[in-house]
């Protein structure tokens, strides 16, 4: 994982596991790696992925079994609108850039679908 200078690490750890569990990677009621395993895997310090699975924590998308790690919630409504949330913040991101290269918002959608009728020809 690269991590961008402009946003906070555990922000971005964060943001790299809800992609996962929107992903199906990390399916509902799955347990997460430990926080000792996941500083490792992303080469940060375990206080950064603590307070990145607390913050997760406290919004109800992870939580902890005494004595065990981490799960994935359960709950469907929640994750669908964590999803949703997701989605959102992708689509703020990339109507963004495009009007930073002059698209307007009545040249997305034709520039869209013609990016995406040209994709099946690469």
């Amino acid at each position: 994982m690269e991590f961008k200078d402009n946003v906070p690490i555990y922000i971005q750890i964060e943001q790299h596991l809800y992609r996962l569990i929107v992903q199906g990677e990390l399916p509902a009621g799955q347990r997460i790696p430990s926080v000792r395993q996941l500083a490792v895997d992303l080469t940060v310090n375990v206080n950064t992925v603590q307070r990145a699975l607390q913050e997760m924590n406290n919004q109800g998308i992870l939580f902890t079994k005494r004595g065990e790690c981490n799960f994935v919630t359960e709950d469907t409504a929640l994750l669908e609108k964590t999803k949703k949330e997701l989605l959102t913040r992708e689509l703020d991101d990339f109507v963004e850039n495009m009007h930073r290269l002059g698209v307007k918002n009545d040249e997305l959608i034709p520039t869209l679908s013609n990016y995406l009728e040209n994709l099946g020809e690469k």
